[in-house]
């Protein structure tokens, strides 16, 4: 029988790399194997028990929360093809930006390994201490935590440290100027509740794990993209060799990446799969199923981030070219090529 039940330092362990991930200087999480091929970190026990703990959820008829990062297919500016147009007439300011942006992001996600989440034992009916939603405290969300920001007293980058290394390689350090990220665009019922019948402890753990994976999603988008824009022959033509290094680098964090969205969407299909207990008005306990109130929750959160929010991010982000290319000698032309990329 499989082993459903983990302690954190078991959650935690590395595999027995060969050789330390070291790139332009810099010491970031995860290793070398023997074979040159790169392993993320704290994933020796980490994957296989996700593995395992996806077995029994499916053993019980349950199922991982069906869905993938085409959800989030839409308009976005700048597509490859523009972003391409833009580095083609030197204007790689946008291009910098998102990197150093997502790198930021990234660092802001290290507050899963320092902060203490509810244990949601005492609100569900039935036994999940051999779930994985029953090991979220025990090493799980730290994981993933450490794996976003790194291990910095330790000297030790996480995906922040790997997005600016990537940006540092293929356009030089210090090309552009730096930036920190702009304010989100919330969704208009923000601190609205969705899930009055459980405390509003556990609906905002919920909440928190639907929001990741959608960050997941639009970040596997992003890795799509920015590899394929550092791949293309004819950008970097001084940097070639740089650039598809970090394109690399990118797909190590990729693969990094793979992990958090099967363990989101097994922490929230256990979610679905379980009973809460309520609190009724008279004070009497009840129960609500956990997949009315994932359901409930869900939709309207893939309603904001596929067809609410991308117009409004689109925009923005239009505005803030067009704003670049106007200072160019060359803005008409390039304004021309740009537009056009973007019908494509």
């Amino acid at each position: 029988m499989a082993q459903l039940a983990y302690s954190e330092a078991e959650l935690m362990s590395n595999h027995p790399f060969a050789r330390e991930h070291v790139v332009a200087g810099r010491r970031m999480h995860g290793g070398l194997m023997v074979d040159g091929t790169y392993q993320p970190p704290r994933a020796l026990v980490r994957e296989p028990a996700l593995l395992a703990w996806t077995d029994a959820l499916r053993s019980r008829g349950g199922d991982l929360l069906e869905a993938d990062a085409t959800l989030l297919n839409g308009e976005r500016v700048p597509g490859v093809e523009q972003s391409r147009v833009l580095l083609r007439h030197g204007l790689g300011q946008t291009f910098w930006n998102s990197l150093t942006i997502t790198g930021k992001i990234e660092a802001k996600g290290r507050l899963l390994a320092e902060i203490p989440f509810p244990d949601l034992a005492p609100y569900i009916v039935e036994d999940i201490s051999q779930m994985a939603i029953g090991h979220l405290n025990k090493g799980l969300l730290k994981a993933h935590g450490l794996d976003e920001g790194g291990l910095p007293a330790e000297g030790i980058g996480g995906h922040d440290v790997m997005w600016f290394v990537a940006r540092d390689i293929a356009f030089g350090e210090n090309a552009y100027p730096d930036i920190d990220p702009p304010e989100n665009i919330s969704r208009p019922e923000a601190g609205q509740r969705f899930m009055p019948e459980v405390s509003a402890m556990v609906e905002g753990l919920i909440s928190l794990l639907m929001n990741l994976l959608v960050i997941e999603f639009r970040a596997e988008i992003g890795f799509a993209t920015t590899q394929a824009i550092l791949r293309t022959p004819d950008l970097f033509a001084d940097r070639r060799s740089e650039a598809t290094e970090a394109a690399e680098i990118i797909g190590r964090i990729r693969t990094d990446e793979e992990i958090h969205v099967s363990s989101l969407r097994l922490y929230l299909g256990e979610l679905a799969s379980v009973t809460f207990l309520t609190t009724q008005v008279d004070g009497t306990s009840g129960t609500i199923a956990g997949s009315e109130l994932i359901d409930r929750f869900w939709g309207g959160l893939v309603r904001w981030a596929t067809i609410e929010q991308p117009p409004l991010a689109a925009q923005q982000q239009r505005e803030l070219i067009e704003s670049r290319i106007a200072a160019h000698p060359d803005a008409e032309q390039i304004l021309l090529e740009f537009t056009t990329a973007g019908s494509d």
